[in-house]
């Protein structure tokens, strides 16, 4: 079997999108190998069909971190058989591009946001400069990248005059109802649900509003699943505002785990604001996993999802990030069972559309065109 060596800088226990893309590899007839990193806080990985490396690192962030991850990173890809090097984002990408120059190897990018413009760099030129500077250097040579989404790829297009594939971050179908019921999952049965998932809970992405939010909410639980920058700062801020019985934090659950709590709410929350320029063109797997999962979405007036929310009617768009804003459209969306029912039918709908099988074919594509 030929191979193909999978890279990305987390620790691969909730990103769905590089797992879809092993399984499509496997599927092709590649022998895969996933490497990832392995922090103090990282849950156990579930068995998967193909092989995974977690490496464990002196450092955790910051420069250090990034530079040994590349080293290890290029050392073990060096020493591998030559096959696919399949790089997720532009902090692993230049020790696949180094591997590529000494081996040949065929390569191909996939940039899952619009990367220099994350808001972690623009508050510093200096590390902002070094990153845009690593992309100007490698990203023009490539020949077979991809991107998430039509709006980003049109950034990529304008700066490089490069064309990049599309393949969405959307997920396959799950099962069509939950196997756990609210009680066995710890939730009331009494009260409307509304969630806030994610792995990337940060500042900037419409939390701190939605906890505050929750003081004009009533008979309503809001869960917090995931982990994020920003949770320490929701979790003292429900505690100051007296939210603790109407606010739940959950940890972050392996991906059908926390599914089971999106299928027993009754809206999902996307809320990315747009204060940068990777936001405005964000596309979140939230989004798609509250459609599957046929749970009607309150999302940002951003360009991306707007056109989803709007054009399959699962749901509704906030005007701006005031909490009592946010409040009135969360109230108003949950208090017609009616109307409810209607964005739950168009979500199961739109999910017929909105899967991998669609944008696998993208994917094998792009695979196809490298050659094994």
């Amino acid at each position: 079997m030929q191979r193909a060596y999978v890279s990305v800088i987390n620790d691969l226990s909730t990103d769905q999108r590089v797992h879809r893309t092993c399984i499509t590899l496997q599927k092709m007839g590649y022998n895969v190998l996933l490497i990832g990193r392995k922090l103090s806080t990282s849950i156990p990985l579930n068995k998967r069909p193909y092989d995974c490396k977690r490496m464990t690192l002196l450092f955790s962030k910051g420069p250090l971190f990034y530079f040994f991850y590349n080293v290890r990173l290029f050392f073990l890809l060096l020493f591998k058989k030559r096959g696919l090097l399949f790089s997720n984002d532009l902090d692993t990408l230049l020790a696949n591009y180094l591997v590529t120059k000494i081996k040949g190897s065929p390569i191909i990018y996939d940039s899952h946001e619009f990367f220099t413009e994350v808001p972690e760099l623009q508050n510093s030129p200096l590390k902002k400069g070094i990153w845009t500077s690593l992309e100007k250097m490698i990203v023009p040579k490539l020949k077979n990248i991809i991107t998430v989404n039509h709006s980003i790829a049109g950034l990529y297009k304008k700066k490089y005059g490069l064309g990049f594939s599309v393949v969405k971050n959307i997920p396959l179908l799950p099962p069509l109802s939950p196997s756990k019921t609210r009680a066995e999952l710890g939730l009331p049965t009494d009260k409307k649900i509304v969630i806030l998932q994610g792995s990337g809970i940060n500042i900037q992405r419409g939390a701190e509003e939605v906890v505050e939010a929750m003081q004009y909410i009533e008979n309503t639980l809001l869960l917090i699943i995931g982990g994020g920058d920003v949770i320490n700062t929701l979790k003292k801020n429900c505690t100051v505002l007296k939210l603790d019985d109407k606010i739940k934090f959950i940890p972050k659950k392996p991906y059908q785990e926390l599914l089971q709590y999106t299928h027993n709410s009754d809206l999902g929350l996307t809320l990315d604001k747009d204060t940068n320029i990777n936001y405005r063109y964000s596309l979140p797997n939230k989004l798609f996993d509250y459609i599957h999962c046929h749970t009607p979405v309150l999302g940002s007036n951003l360009v991306e999802v707007k056109n989803i929310i709007t054009h399959y009617n699962v749901g509704e768009i906030i005007n701006s990030h005031d909490p009592k804003h946010i409040a009135e459209k969360i109230n108003f969306m949950l208090a017609d069972e009616s109307r409810l029912k209607t964005w739950r039918q168009n979500c199961e709908k739109a999910a017929m559309e909105l899967n991998w099988d669609t944008e696998e074919k993208t994917l094998i594509a792009v695979i196809n065109k490298v050659g094994k």
